[in-house]
């Protein structure tokens, strides 16, 4: 049975990607086949093929299923900005219903574990009223939030949670990704984390200077996600 989840972050740099591609390693490790997308991502560089973000790439390395770039990452731009914003210069319009498409082909491709990382936050806006929280509502994808765990995480993260929620769609997991090796008692704010998110904590990665999907999947439990 093939299952999918939208990954979002407490805030931008928090280290979605390399958990979402942790994840993703884990699962081939597992024996599932994989498959992602990044419908949305700024920051992008100009190759010979076109534009490409390197967060994108990464995720795209970690899929089992073939997939072209322009699959994973319809939707690229070169400023490193808000994707609203970049979209904006360009003229392009980030619509939901388009992206929904765009991504709903790649979960239709069937996939044992699929992931949907978005970019930056819950309510990273697109084109008008629209949010990246929008799109999830239309997948109707579970959702597994990662915490960037330095000073203030508690409430980003509870706020974070409480929206989803409200939203109406369930919180499968999250992950406490360590991004303040300097974070001042950091076992307790795990330990809050734990108790004020009604949802499994499927990982907790420490600080890694060096940080790679096979060394994150180490912290990484995939049977802990509720499906």
């Amino acid at each position: 049975m093939s299952a999918a989840y939208f990954v979002t972050g407490t805030d931008t740099e928090v280290g979605k990607t390399i958990i979402a591609a942790g994840l993703l390693y884990a699962a081939r490790l597992a024996g599932l086949s994989t498959a992602a997308a990044k419908p949305v991502a700024s920051g992008c560089q100009l190759t010979a093929e076109g534009l490409r973000n390197d967060d994108a790439l990464a995720l795209l390395a970690q899929c089992s299923v073939p997939l072209r770039y322009e699959e994973v990452n319809p939707k690229a731009f070169a400023p490193a900005i808000a994707p609203h914003l970049a979209a904006r210069d360009e003229g392009v319009r980030l619509d939901v219903a388009e992206l929904d498409a765009a991504v709903r082909a790649i979960v239709d491709k069937g996939a044992d574990f699929t992931l949907v990382e978005g970019a930056g936050g819950w309510r990273v806006p697109l084109t008008g009223n629209a949010t990246l929280s929008d799109l999830a509502c239309a997948l109707q994808l579970p959702v597994i939030l990662v915490v960037g765990v330095r000073l203030g995480c508690i409430n980003h993260a509870v706020l974070t949670a409480d929206a989803i929620v409200a939203d109406g769609l369930p919180l499968a997991g999250w992950v406490a990704n360590v991004v303040d090796p300097r974070t001042a008692r950091l076992q307790d704010n795990l330990d809050t984390l734990s108790e004020r998110l009604a949802a499994p904590c499927i990982g907790q990665v420490p600080y890694l200077p060096s940080a790679s999907p096979e060394r994150v999947a180490a912290y990484l439990d995939l049977s802990r996600l509720m499906l």
